[in-house]
């Protein structure tokens, strides 16, 4: 019996700290990065598939900053998204942002892309993002290529037809065959 208790007292102690872990992730989840040395940047897009708050913000590979917050615009049809960058990163104002993943399974993160503008975002949270590329649906461009058959939705005829009247043209010779 005194064994049983203790193993008791021992295993509610672990689902306690395990609570308290997970209560501290998610009230901090994309909040963790606020800071002095940190702003805030916008980003409109027009799919967001993957990417939730606490998601990586990338240039050139190199983990920049963090979504913030994500929400909807029910004028234009768009998600919102704020990152929160480090104030080190001074982007031009073509910089191009677009969601991508690591790998065919990996999660997904926003990838900022660098333009050569000599104007740069402002740093004092109101900048946004201009040029946006969303998601790509895997499942979407896969079926895409199974209903077209990989060739670019045509029916091959106009190719077979076009290499069989090549087939016996020699007016451009080999080097062997001058």
């Amino acid at each position: 019996m005194r064994e049983s208790l203790f193993e008791t007292l021992v295993g509610a102690l672990v689902v306690a700290v395990a609570g308290v872990f997970l209560w501290f992730a998610i009230a901090r989840g994309g909040e963790a990065s606020a800071g002095p040395d940190r702003y805030d940047l916008k980003a409109r897009f027009n799919n967001i598939s993957g990417i939730e708050r606490g998601a990586d913000v990338r240039i050139a590979g190199v983990k920049a900053g963090v979504v913030k917050t994500i929400e909807g615009d029910p004028k234009r049809f768009e998600a919102v998204l704020t990152m929160s960058l480090d104030k080190k990163w001074q982007l031009p104002d073509d910089t191009d942002a677009r969601i991508s993943t690591d790998g065919l399974l990996g999660g997904a993160y926003v990838a900022l892309e660098p333009g050569g503008s000599f104007d740069n975002i402002p740093q004092d949270g109101s900048g946004e993002v201009q040029y946006t590329r969303g998601s790509v649906d895997l499942l979407t461009l896969f079926a895409s290529f199974a209903a077209g058959g990989g060739n670019g939705g045509g029916d091959g005829a106009a190719d077979a037809s076009s290499s069989e009247s090549n087939a016996g043209d020699d007016a451009y010779p080999l080097d062997g065959d001058q």
